[in-house]
């Protein structure tokens, strides 16, 4: 039976619990046990799926079709360990759960409350596969004291009291702010933070406390006596110049041994920590740099896009470079010429995205890329935009577009070389979809098999011609233009097992240009790069050469 670590925030929000969370993970399998991580998030949603990027950053798709908060992104980067449906839970999936219960009667009559209801429907999404491993990392949303999280904090609570002694422990991640006119260090909100979780009956086991400055050793014993934790389980969580260097900061600020005292693990295996020494070495001693665009619609915020951001460092650790991504916003490309703004990149991505908006932009960065012998990665609607531009530019289709389009203005405009898919298949079963059916978890989602063409670049790269990659759109390539493509240049390099999806298009006699319909950047990590993004970036790097 698994062992519980139980994290939460406070002070303010975004003080990195899913990182803290993510590398005490990394720690323990260095210590050589079996983690899995999962999130539980306050917010009324039944997913992020229907969220916007500019609010809610990306959103992270699993093996399964779960879509998720993009903390998973970093569970998955750390550990190795691929989420599933059951490791991300939202209050909006907690009370449908109960409220289909209700109607169908499973409750026998009896007043549906939050108490013990809502908790115990909580305590059972908690209790999913907790044979399989030796920890389970549970990090819960926003802050204490926020009105939405009551219920998750009553129910892990509960569980704890309804557990044998000693196997759940409580970490909470808290600021220390520092006020420069007085030069100090403060400690009250990190105790009254504290005292708000007591006063609903949870006492940390373990503080972490975010600061930008170091934290003396009295302000350390000060919190711990305030705060009724041993001082050796104060751990100082600083500013890092890369994330991937949290694991061995955590580890020299003790965090994997206070847990593991905290569980009274006696003696504690000594860690092998050398995957991550390995990654650090690889960013610390880069043997050059290379930049990349981003052409993209949701580049005010980065986490919209965070795997693609992670993946190109990935592939960076690969080749031993510095990957500089810049974010472009698309728009501007409807208004202004490209090559000013991309002719100094040694290579172009063009990431996914919804809607019409941004398109004709990220239809030029495609051009330009192909046009100019500029590595380019197009990921999924980066994908449709290459073939639309082939297909304008190159096919004689000068109405090509996207039916999505068409569908959003409510007329007639292009010729559909991408449409709405309404019916495909996944594992041995057809699944339907409508354009008026509901948006949320109506899409393709999650992973699906391709196979690709023997001889060709992606085949290459991938050392195989099986795949399985993950999968988040409703919109697909039309594969009755592949024959008119292809005499031009463009080669259907991937399809599904079935001939009738396009997966991935590469143009012939170019250095380097591939659009997937998938999002390969979701599987990458920092020990084990995606084969896309690995080679992507040493076309980059070749690219700078050859400049």
């Amino acid at each position: 039976m698994a062992r519980y670590v139980f994290i939460t925030g406070g002070v303010v929000s975004s003080l990195g619990k899913g990182l803290a969370s993510a590398a005490l993970g990394a720690l323990l399998q260095a210590r050589g046990y079996t983690v899995r991580l999962r999130k539980l998030d306050p917010y009324l949603n039944v997913d992020p799926g229907t969220m916007s990027p500019f609010e809610h950053g990306e959103v992270f798709v699993t093996d399964d079709g779960a879509e998720t908060d993009l903390d998973l992104g970093h569970y998955e980067r750390f550990t190795g360990v691929s989420a599933r449906k059951t490791d991300s839970v939202s209050s909006g999936r907690i009370y449908s759960n109960v409220l289909e219960k209700e109607r169908r009667g499973d409750y026998l009559g009896k007043t549906i409350q939050v108490i013990p209801h809502v908790t115990n429907e909580i305590k059972d999404f908690l209790r999913q596969g907790e044979d399989e491993v030796d920890f389970m990392l549970c990090e819960i949303g926003g802050t204490v004291g926020d009105i939405e999280g009551l219920p998750f904090f009553e129910a892990i609570r509960q569980f704890a009291q309804e557990r044998p002694r000693g196997q759940c422990i409580f970490m909470h991640l808290t600021l220390l702010p520092y006020l420069a006119a007085s030069g100090e260090l403060k400690t009250k909100p990190t105790q009254h933070s504290v005292k708000e979780l007591r006063s609903i009956g949870l006492q940390p086991d373990v503080l972490v406390c975010r600061s930008e400055h170091p934290i003396p050793d009295k302000e350390r014993a000060k919190i711990a006596l305030f705060c009724n934790v041993r001082p050796d389980s104060v751990i100082p969580a600083y500013d890092l110049k890369s994330i991937y260097e949290a694991p061995l900061a955590y580890h020299r600020a003790g965090l994997d041994q206070a847990v593991l005292d905290a569980f009274m693990i006696s003696p504690a295996p000594k860690p092998d920590l050398s995957r991550w020494t390995d990654v650090m070495d690889r960013l610390d001693n880069a043997e050059g740099e290379v930049r990349v665009a981003v052409v993209g619609k949701y580049t005010q915020l980065e986490d919209a896009y965070k795997s693609i951001a992670e993946a190109l460092t990935h592939g960076g650790l690969a080749n031993r470079v510095r990957v500089k991504a810049e974010w472009i916003d698309a728009e501007i490309f409807e208004r202004e010429d490209p090559a000013p703004y991309l002719q100094d990149f040694q290579a172009i991505l063009v990431p996914g995205g919804f809607g019409e908006r941004g398109t004709e932009g990220k239809i030029k960065a495609a051009q330009f890329a192909r046009e100019k012998g500029v590595p380019y990665l197009g990921i999924c609607l980066g994908m449709q935009m290459a073939v639309i531009e082939a297909a304008r530019n190159l096919a004689g289709v000068t109405r090509a577009g996207s039916e999505e389009f068409d569908h959003e203005a409510g007329e007639k405009r292009f010729e559909p070389v991408v449409y709405h898919l309404k019916e495909w298949v996944q594992g041995n079963h057809t699944v339907a979809r409508k354009v008026g059916d509901d948006k949320g978890g109506t899409m393709r989602l999650g992973a699906y098999s391709a196979h690709l063409e023997p001889g060709s670049r992606v085949a290459e790269i991938y050392g195989t011609t099986d795949i399985e990659e993950r999968h988040r759109h409703r919109y697909e390539v039309d594969v009755k233009y592949r024959d008119r493509l292809e005499a031009e240049g463009l080669r259907f390099s991937g399809m599904s097992p079935d001939g009738r999806l396009p997966e991935i298009v590469e143009v012939k006699d170019h250095p380097w240009f591939i659009g997937v319909q998938f999002h390969p950047e979701l599987k990458s990590k920092p020990f084990a790069p995606h084969p896309l993004f690995r080679d992507f970036v040493r076309a980059a790097k070749d690219k700078e050469r050859l400049v």
